[in-house]
């Protein structure tokens, strides 16, 4: 007897969902699959992507505090400048 491989609690996403879901092109989001930054899978000539793949890929790509400094110039920010007057 077939043994399921595949939880049947995976939601699949398309490429173009993915997309939409995360605000870029269907380019970029194939450039980021192409490069290994989110896992896809292909059925036949269809790629889906796991939700829950996508959700760690955001994420993993939370910007920190402090990150954005390189940014603005001389590494003022607005508390900065307030601090000033």
């Amino acid at each position: 007897m077939w043994e399921r491989a595949v939880p049947s609690t995976t939601e699949w996403m398309s490429t173009a969902d993915a997309a939409k879901a995360l605000g870029i092109t269907p380019r970029t989001l194939y450039r980021f699959i192409d490069h290994g930054d989110l896992p896809a899978y292909r059925f036949g000539r269809v790629i889906r992507l796991k939700a829950s793949d996508v959700e760690e890929f955001v994420e993993a790509n939370r910007v920190q505090p402090g990150e954005l400094k390189h940014l603005y110039p001389d590494g003022a920010d607005k508390d900065d400048a307030g601090d000033q007057q």
